[in-house]
């Protein structure tokens, strides 16, 4: 009987919080710096615009370190095939 009763306790938790999650991701504004949304942007208040545009360049920094990440194998791997090729040629 209190198997049955944890069981239904933890199936109603587990919908309402599901629930609750999915308005609290919601309710985050993400609305990009450009040219068509200017009115947008500048009817945001000044923490949210800041708050945007930090999350905005912690993005930008992520991309650019898997790019330079790719980078770099990619040298890396042309590197060692020129030294194989030099390697053979003598």
């Amino acid at each position: 009987m209190v198997i049955v009763v944890l069981a239904i306790i933890f199936f109603y938790l587990r919908i309402f919080l599901k629930s609750h999650i999915k308005k609290v991701f919601k309710s985050n504004k993400f609305i990009p710096f450009n040219k068509k949304n200017l009115n947008k942007w500048m009817n945001l208040t000044k923490r949210e615009r800041y708050n945007i545009s930090k999350q905005e360049s912690i993005n930008y920094l992520d991309k650019r370190k898997v790019l330079l990440e790719e980078i770099r194998k990619e040298y890396k791997e042309v590197s060692r095939e020129k030294s194989k090729k030099n390697i053979k040629g003598k």
